[in-house]
């Protein structure tokens, strides 16, 4: 096998492997913060185990009680849930 790609490879593998704890940290953070979000806004929830993000400030949140909502901010510039 050609050494450039067993290389190449190898450097894939670890930049992969060291992104992905940073990533899932991101991820645990943003549930938390949308978790408090959606109990200030006074809806059911419970916490949020699963975050789609679909644009900038705006997400899926889906909870443990099975809800779900989309977290966004309206034109406004305030935050805003609505039930998915």
């Amino acid at each position: 096998m050609n050494s450039q790609i067993v290389i190449r490879t190898l450097l894939l593998a670890t930049t992969l492997s060291c992104a992905a704890p940073a990533i899932a940290a991101e991820n645990d953070a943003l549930a938390k913060d949308l978790t408090s979000t959606i109990s200030l806004l006074g809806l059911p929830c419970g916490q949020v185990v699963n975050v789609v993000t679909q644009a900038d400030r705006d997400y899926i949140a889906t909870c443990s009680d099975k809800n779900r909502y989309r977290i966004y901010l309206n034109p406004q510039g305030k935050v805003a849930a609505e039930k998915r």
